[in-house]
C-alpha cells in the first residue's frame, strides 16, 4: 500500500481517502453489482467490531466514514479531527483485512441499492445515459452503473461476495492523508495490526477473481441511435463518444474542448442552446475521469417543440470543434477556465485527498496536475483540433422522450 501525506493547516482537521483498484468494470457479467455490496457492506462490520460499535466509534467522535463504489475502484473515506486518528484509522484496515460481511446485513445492502436503482430508474436523464452507455459499452465493463442491476442483485449471496472481500488485501492501495495528522501517521499505520499484510507490497493473486472482459476501442456499434419511450413531454438528448484513458497525452486537449463547450456562461452550449436560441431547460457536457474508455457527452434537456432544432444545435457545436479551430482570444480564456476548474475542484482537504488517491489509483503520478499545468501554455487551437477530429467523429445520440418526438428524431438522424 502507498501511503502519500498531503500536511495543511486545516485547523485539526485531517481527511484519508484510500483508492482500492478494481470497482464495478470488474464485476462479473451475471453479478453486476457485487463490489456496490461489498464496499456497503464493508462499513457494517469488521474486525473486532459489529455495525453498532462501528457506529458508535465513528458518530461519536464526529467522524464521517464512508465507503463508495466507482468504475475504476473502491474509495474508502475517512474525515476527523487529527486527534481521533488513532481510533478512526484502523477501522479502514480492519475492512480490507477483515470484513466480517453478516448475512442479515448483506440483505439489508441488497435492499437499500435496490431501493437507489429504482431511484435512479425515475430520472429520465439517467434512462437516457444508461441508454447511452449500453450502445457504447455494451455487455463490457463500463456497460453497467455502479449500483449494478436489479436481477443481479437479487442473485448475489455471502458465497459470492466472499472470494471479492478475500482479495482486498491483495489489491493495489493508495491512501493519502491531507491535513492536520499526527507526526507519526505513516509508521503507525504500517505497524498497526489492523493494516497487518496490506502494507507491503502488491500481490497479483487476486488477478483471477477478475472479469476478462478487457476494454477495448468500442468502434463496431450497428446503430447510432439508441431511444427510450416514456409518456413525458420533456425530451433528453445525450450525443457522445467513448474517447481515452485519462492518462493518455491527448486526454488534456478534449478537457480544454467539454471547457470550451459547457463551462460557465461564456461556453458554446450556454451561448447557443440556451442565449440565442433559448431552447433547453439545460446543457452541458459530461467528462469524467476514467482509467480506460472516457465518455465525452453533450447533453441537453428541452420540449417537444424544439427537440429538432436542439438536436440540430447539438450538432452544429460537435461539427464546430471538429471543423474549426478554436481563436486565439477563445483558447486564451479556455485555459483560464481550465485552471480555475482545477482550482475550483481541489478547494477542501477532502477533494485535495481524493483527487491524488484516484490519481494514483489510475497509474499516474501526485504530480501529474503540476505536469498538465506547465504543458499547458503550450497547447495550440491546431493540437485540439487534431485530437477532436481523431477522437470525436461519428458520436452516437441516445433520446429519451413519447413516441411521437423519438419518430420524429429518429427520421432527422437516419435522413
Amino acid at each position: 500500500m502507498n501511503i502519500v501525506l498531503d500536511k495543511l493547516n486545516s485547523k485539526n482537521i485531517m481527511s484519508a481517502k484510500l483508492w482500492i483498484e478494481e470497482g464495478s468494470r470488474y464485476d462479473p457479467k451475471d453479478k453486476k453489482g457485487i463490489h456496490q455490496l461489498l464496499s456497503s457492506t464493508m462499513l457494517r462490520g469488521c474486525g473486532p467490531y459489529n455495525n453498532r460499535q462501528i457506529s458508535k466509534i465513528v458518530e461519536s467522535s464526529g467522524a464521517n466514514l464512508n465507503c463508495d463504489t466507482y468504475e475504476d475502484g473502491l474509495l474508502i473515506s475517512l474525515k476527523c479531527v487529527e486527534s481521533d486518528a488513532y481510533n478512526l484509522l484502523p477501522l479502514i484496515g480492519w475492512m480490507i483485512i477483515k470484513p466480517i460481511l453478516q448475512i442479515d446485513q448483506i440483505e439489508l445492502e441488497k435492499d437499500l441499492t435496490i431501493k437507489a436503482i429504482k431511484r435512479q430508474k425515475e430520472s429520465i436523464y439517467q434512462l437516457a445515459f444508461d441508454g447511452w452507455r449500453n450502445m457504447i459499452y455494451g455487455d463490457g465493463p463500463y456497460g453497467h452503473d455502479p449500483l449494478g442491476s436489479i436481477d443481479a442483485i437479487n442473485r448475489i449471496n455471502k458465497e459470492d461476495i466472499l472470494p471479492f472481500a478475500s482479495s482486498l488485501i491483495y489489491r493495489k492501495k493508495n491512501l493519502v492523508i491531507s491535513g492536520n495528522f499526527p507526526l507519526n501517521i505513516e509508521s503507525y499505520i504500517e505497524n498497526s495490526i489492523a493494516f497487518e499484510g496490506i502494507s507491503g507490497k502488491f500481490n497479483d493473486q487476486n488477478r483471477k477473481y477478475k472479469n476478462n472482459n478487457k476494454i477495448k476501442m468500442i468502434n463496431k456499434q450497428q446503430a447510432s441511435i439508441c431511444t427510450r419511450s416514456l409518456n413525458t413531454k420533456q425530451v433528453i438528448l445525450l450525443l457522445g463518444k467513448a474517447t481515452i484513458r485519462y492518462d493518455n497525452k491527448s486526454d488534456i486537449l478534449l478537457r480544454l474542448l467539454s471547457c470550451y463547450l459547457g463551462y460557465g456562461m461564456s461556453s458554446l452550449l450556454f451561448k447557443v442552446l440556451r442565449e440565442k436560441y433559448g431552447v433547453v431547460y439545460e446543457a452541458g457536457v459530461y467528462h469524467p475521469i476514467r482509467e480506460s474508455q472516457t465518455p465525452f457527452v453533450l447533453h441537453a434537456s428541452t420540449t417537444e417543440e424544439k427537440a429538432i432544432l436542439t438536436l440540430q444545435l447539438l450538432k452544429e457545436c460537435w461539427e464546430k470543434i471538429i471543423n474549426n479551430e478554436i481563436s486565439p482570444e477563445e483558447l486564451d480564456l479556455v485555459k483560464i477556465k481550465f485552471r480555475g476548474q482545477m482550482a475550483h475542484s481541489l478547494q477542501s482537504i477532502s477533494q485535495r485527498a481524493e483527487h491524488k488517491a484516484h490519481l494514483l489509483g489510475i497509474g499516474l503520478t501526485k504530480d501529474h496536475d503540476k505536469e498538465i499545468l506547465l504543458r499547458l501554455e503550450n497547447i495550440t487551437s491546431e493540437e485540439i483540433k487534431d485530437a477532436a477530429n481523431k477522437y470525436l467523429k461519428n458520436p452516437f445520440l441516445s433520446v429519451c422522450s413519447n413516441k411521437e418526438v423519438i419518430q420524429k428524431i429518429t427520421k432527422y438522424w437516419k435522413p
